[in-house]
């Protein structure tokens, strides 16, 4: 409840906002004219309906679509991703070096140096996640046939048994190697999977309260709506994940350094 991580998860919102687009131009063109693979396309906009309800979603799977749908696979795009995805790991390292007691934070070069590692390893576990539910999303129709009403609910299924766990790897990845210092991994296991529960949760809570906050976001924001819902889940998905970062520093004292020490990590 500190003013501080106010701070830190609207700083991480932000970064997601700017990060978002090129991400998905980066993962469809590389599904879409490098793999060619129509059905992890498929998979990637079943994702987007996940996270993003309504009129959400289907505007940015219009605009993405657009914009994959006559160019080639995006270098821009993945030296813009690389570059914006980093400003979610810098306030993220800060808050969570707070929560250990760390109070040195990393030189600038190896934060970017331990984020770019941080961002490849999550856009990998995304893309596996991708596959899985392409795998699954491709082999639906020819067992039940293309017009089945039950081709999407299964992938969908398929994609949240993939998704689901690798979003609690990825977590327990950020909170045992970008601390500044030495974590036990046992340590961050429970909050990993415990948040990776409740990030999923809060998508069907969005879900649930889309229809009136879209009226709200729209009489406040005009045709701004879409970024300011986009700002605003993710500021409380950034405040789970560094809910979660609290929890996992408390504990039996000696486990870790202690406190105020800093112990580089990488």
């Amino acid at each position: 409840m500190e003013t501080e991580v106010h701070v830190y998860a609207f700083a991480m919102a932000a970064s997601v906002l700017l990060s978002l687009f090129p991400f998905l131009n980066v993962i469809l063109s590389l599904c879409r004219h490098v793999l060619h693979w129509n059905a992890a396309v498929e998979a990637v906009y079943l994702a987007l309906s996940g996270f993003f309800p309504g009129q959400v979603g289907d505007f940015i799977r219009y605009n993405v679509m657009v914009s994959v749908r006559d160019r080639r696979f995006q270098i821009g795009s993945l030296v813009l991703l690389l570059f914006v995805a980093n400003g979610v790991f810098e306030p993220l390292e800060v808050a969570l070096n707070r929560a250990w007691g760390v109070t040195k934070n990393r030189p600038y070069w190896r934060n970017q140096i331990v984020s770019l590692g941080l961002i490849f390893v999550c856009g990998t576990l995304a893309l596996l996640s991708m596959m899985f539910t392409a795998l699954t999303y491709s082999m639906w129709p020819l067992i039940l046939g293309e017009q089945s009403p039950l081709v999407e609910l299964l992938g969908l299924i398929f994609f949240k048994m993939a998704a689901v766990p690798l979003t609690m790897l990825t977590l327990f990845l950020v909170y045992w190697l970008l601390p500044n210092r030495k974590i036990p991994p046992l340590r961050v296991v429970p909050a990993a999977v415990f948040v990776g529960l409740a990030l999923e949760l809060l998508k069907y809570v969005n879900l649930l309260l889309w229809p009136l906050v879209q009226v709200k976001l729209q009489h406040e924001y005009g045709p701004f709506y879409y970024s300011a819902f986009i700002v605003l889940s993710s500021f409380f998905a950034a405040m789970l994940v560094l809910a979660g970062a609290e929890w996992s520093a408390r504990g039996r004292p000696g486990d870790c350094a202690p406190p105020g020490k800093s112990v580089d990590s990488i």
